[in-house]
């Protein structure tokens, strides 16, 4: 294959595909081609639809992508990747297929071969520095080979990280900017008794860029191994484009380890890691919403704790890997995440204080590159991680998965809904001056049974509340809620000893709504919510906080007293029916529809 407008990484991910059979036939379905019944000759047939299928995974799931056979070319030849053989299109026609998700072929120059490797396998991938501890890379490919991974390795040099377009060589053929395949890596000892490691490599292009220094093929050092060996290693059978190389080689010749991560589900069509053993995945899938759970980086003290908390558990001493991919492809964010050690019987969300008081254990890297990997090292136990943008506020998909060679458990941690306290607060029995002076307007506005409706509602608090600040409460549509809420009779009126009730309770939410905005008086952030709910009395889970934010949530990222006014009000509500039909508090209610319809619209 070949791409002369610069995609190199892409055709280094196809090649690294193509080598791995059983992943292959899963992003491209063998059951298609130009011919009938996946008759992949060139003569289309009368069946013959002009249209291909592909999988990729793509955002935290395997999606099917359906292409045409009309390809961009440039003076008769493809302008894009191009088969050797004249007669092959499967790597055009995939790479149409992920130029389609990326919204264009454009696109795809802003890709990396680790994104590439990902939506190509399913895994996920992680980069390793060859050079900055040769010993201890080699004793982690040692466990990698062992694994359900695909091992390759790469020469990028510091001035230019992404090769895309050069065929430059090194002085020893092998090519930069292409993933080698690392199969093995095996120990020889020569006719003199010298032992010598050898890795074992493969160029997923096939020939043009295969190893010509000591021990490539048919170099004279084989010469002083015996044949006992060689037949071992299957020198004189090696695949187009294999070759051995010396450790020490290895090292001074390739700079990283790119290496895909497949979990049982992944691998188990790849006949060539049947006998490995397979990574132990956990999958979370979640998003950062404003006000809701996108907080930003551990330096935003009062959000931080907002962002989704995960809780690990391991069995025993591991290490494991550690992915966040985020689903913003053309206007990717700045994304990590932190861990912390906690307790394994810890159940709840953790508040701010936590974070506050406590060291982060484990910091990924920030960047905005769609994958974030991190490998570490952890002692059996609990451990908090929280998956972040750095910015608070900004909004995304994620989905964060972490490996590891032993069993793990996996769960976010949340707040189970509960109401702590009643949020409507009982005027005195006891009659005060500050309601005689209320009384007057009420019966001014009142019918002869000395009630008032919604419409009556509005008028009166327009009267009796000292400021607009508070007056944002007297809308039309916070009034029919209160009248809703605080009607126990269902005639849709409210006596003087309801409307006492509201005044003593809108003092009370007025006080609790004033500690959570003290940097600007009568407005809310809407990360604060949560904490100003609670204080009323209201203990919600982020499945509920997210639908609040969304109603009463502006545009600016606010609330005002009124929208948290409304908010209570609905919130008491759900409350008041749910605890109506659930005397024994099981925690479970059943209703008929007229029920569920009535219910729905109180709220």
């Amino acid at each position: 294959m070949w791409d002369p407008r610069g995609d190199k990484w892409l055709v280094s991910c196809l090649g690294v595909l193509h080598l791995s059979k059983g992943l292959f036939y899963r992003v491209v379905p063998a059951d298609q081609g130009f011919g009938n019944s996946g008759d992949s000759s060139g003569t289309p047939t009368s069946e013959y639809a002009g249209v291909f299928r592909f999988r990729l995974w793509w955002c935290g799931s395997w999606v099917e992508v359906l292409v045409d056979d009309r390809l961009p070319a440039v003076h008769g030849r493809l302008a894009f990747v191009q088969a050797r053989h004249s007669d092959q299109f499967w790597p055009a026609l995939l790479e149409k297929a992920y130029a389609k998700l990326h919204g264009s072929y454009e696109a795809l120059k802003y890709g990396t071969l680790l994104d590439g490797l990902s939506d190509l396998t399913g895994g996920i991938t992680e980069s390793i520095a060859i050079r900055q501890d040769p010993t201890a890379c080699g004793r982690a490919l040692g466990k990698l080979l062992d694994m359900t991974s695909l091992i390759t390795c790469t020469v990028n040099n510091n001035q230019q990280q992404q090769i895309r377009t050069s065929t430059e060589k090194l002085a020893n053929g092998i090519q930069m900017g292409i993933n080698y395949r690392l199969y093995a890596i095996e120990r020889v000892e020569t006719f003199n008794g010298e032992a010598v490691q050898l890795v074992k490599l493969r160029n997923p292009l096939g020939p043009g860029g295969e190893y010509i220094g000591a021990w490539a093929r048919g170099g004279l050092e084989w010469d002083e191994v015996p044949i006992a060996e060689r037949d071992r290693l299957a020198v004189r059978n090696m695949a187009e484009g294999e070759f051995w190389i010396s450790y020490s080689d290895f090292v001074k010749t390739f700079t990283h380890l790119e290496v895909v991560h497949l979990d049982a589900e992944t691998s188990r069509d790849e006949p060539s890691l049947h006998s490995k053993h397979t990574w132990q995945m956990k999958l979370y899938q979640g998003s950062w919403r404003r006000g809701v759970t996108a907080g930003g980086c551990r330096n935003n003290q009062e959000t931080f704790h907002i962002n989704p908390q995960l809780h690990l558990i391991l069995s025993e001493m591991e290490e494991i890997v550690v992915s966040l991919n985020q689903h913003s492809i053309m206007e990717p964010k700045v994304i990590g995440f932190t861990a912390y050690t906690l307790p394994k019987n810890s159940t709840e969300s953790i508040n701010k204080q936590f974070f506050k008081k406590n060291k982060s254990l484990v910091n990924s890297q920030y960047t905005n590159s769609r994958q974030v990997s991190h490998r570490c090292l952890l002692e059996q136990g609990g451990y908090l991680l929280i998956p972040t943008t750095f910015e608070p506020g900004q909004e995304t998909n994620f989905t964060l998965r972490v490996y590891s060679s032993k069993p793990l458990k996996l769960k976010l941690l949340d707040t189970p809904p509960t109401l702590i306290k009643s949020a409507i607060v009982k005027a005195p029995a006891l009659e005060g001056k500050g309601f005689s002076q209320y009384e007057a307007v009420f019966l001014q506005l009142a019918d002869e049974h000395k009630t008032v409706n919604a419409f009556e509602l509005q008028e009166l608090l327009e009267a009796c509340l000292p400021n607009d600040y508070i007056k944002s409460c007297a809308s039309m549509e916070v009034c029919r809620q209160v009248v809703l809420t605080m009607d126990s009779t269902g005639s849709g009126r409210l006596e003087f000893n309801d409307f006492k009730d509201l005044m003593c309770s809108l003092k009370y939410w007025q006080a609790a709504f004033k500690n959570h905005t003290k940097e600007r008086t009568g407005i809310l952030k809407a990360e604060r919510l949560r904490d100003a709910l609670l204080e009323i009395g209201f203990q919600v889970n982020t499945d509920v906080l997210a639908v609040l934010i969304l109603r009463y949530m502006r545009k600016d990222g606010t609330l005002r007293f009124g929208d948290f006014v409304s908010a209570i009000l609905h919130l008491s509500d759900a409350f008041a029916i749910f605890e109506g039909k659930d005397p024994l508090q099981n925690g479970s209610i059943k209703l008929t529809l007229s029920e569920w319809l009535r219910s729905a619209l109180m709220c």
